[in-house]
């Protein structure tokens, strides 16, 4: 029988989002600082055998979805073997992977026969000259060749995440919502958020999504839109199209009183709150004999530290860690 994984706070919790890696192959300047290399060494990663020992226990405990992230998840050796053998665990019906599209072109294909169906592709702009600049060194058509080899995949829905930076791509939420009509992608709006050094950073490009919102009204006819999926996006349609265009709010309009998730790093690290510092190593205890009891009993115990809400706003500089080490 499936038991429910339920926190303090009556939320259950449903999906993880699984890093394969704490390594990526650009450098936003919202996420990690140019020359950074202080990366966790690989053999600390969890092996394929002790993600998908993890991850079976994830699913006796109700978790349905599971959302490959990294850093670069596409960086990690081997990673249609892995997505393969996660789709084939029983429970686990929602295999999904969030991505920077670099390595897509010649990975969507072996991704897609793997199991995974669905994609989150970060692009702040469609500026070949302002992309680089954002990503410290990163190239535009890659990316764009990764997307239009997903789409020959099959995969559906691609969803676009695109972090609204005032004074930096403000000038193109137009044109990235026009890109997505062509292409039909869905397309995410998302607020920055104060992690580690470069997201303090980064906050004073903050853009609140009400006036985004706003601003795309008077552009397009928005209607309320409605789309399945265990993320925290609020969803507008454009009306005539199959267009929806998704907000996500962690700073002007908290979602924390729904959270349906965790994150499991690279390193075996269990995150419990994007905007807090709980956490749990299972390492550990996956190499130390533990049998798949303890990990259960280790993860449900876990869950006791999830914390109501984050606190970004009261406290912008407490969470130290890079997002590159959480999982996207």
């Amino acid at each position: 029988m499936i038991e429910q994984l339920t926190d303090s706070f009556g939320r259950h919790i449903e999906y993880v989002r699984l890093s394969v890696t704490d390594r990526c192959n650009l450098r936003c300047f919202y996420c990690l600082p140019k020359d950074f290399s202080d990366f966790v060494e690989p053999e600390t990663w969890l092996t394929f055998d002790e993600i998908e020992r993890v991850m079976r226990v994830f699913g006796e405990l109700g978790v349905s979805r599971v959302r490959l992230t990294g850093g670069e998840p596409l960086a990690r050796r081997g990673l249609p073997e892995l997505a393969a053998r996660l789709a084939q665990l029983p429970g686990i019906d929602d295999l999904s992977l969030s991505t920077n599209a670099v390595l897509l072109a010649h990975k969507a294909e072996p991704l897609r026969a793997a199991g995974v169906r669905r994609l989150n592709v970060s692009l702040d702009t469609l500026k070949p000259e302002r992309f680089t600049e954002i990503t410290q060194g990163g190239h535009l058509n890659k990316v764009l060749d990764g997307l239009m080899a997903a789409k020959r995949a099959g995969f559906a829905p691609i969803k676009i995440n695109m972090l609204a930076l005032k004074g930096v791509n403000d000038d193109e939420f137009e044109d990235m919502v026009a890109f997505c009509l062509e292409h039909d992608f869905t397309l995410r709006f998302i607020e920055t958020m104060p992690m580690g050094s470069p997201g303090q950073e980064a906050i004073s490009h903050y853009l609140d999504l009400q006036e985004v919102k706003q601003r795309l009204a008077a552009r397009f006819p928005l209607i309320p839109g409605v789309m399945p999926g265990g993320g925290p996006a609020r969803y507008m349609q454009v009306a005539g199209t199959d267009l929806r265009i998704g907000f996500i709010t962690p700073i002007s309009q908290h979602f924390c009183e729904t959270c349906n998730r965790v994150r499991l790093a690279a390193d075996g690290t269990l995150y419990l709150c994007l905007g807090q510092e709980h956490k749990y190593e299972l390492r550990p205890l996956l190499r130390s004999g533990a049998d798949d009891a303890q990990l259960k009993a280790a993860i449900l115990h876990a869950l006791t530290f999830k914390p109501e809400r984050h606190e970004f706003h009261e406290k912008p500089q407490q969470v130290i860690r890079f997002m590159s080490m959480t999982g996207g």
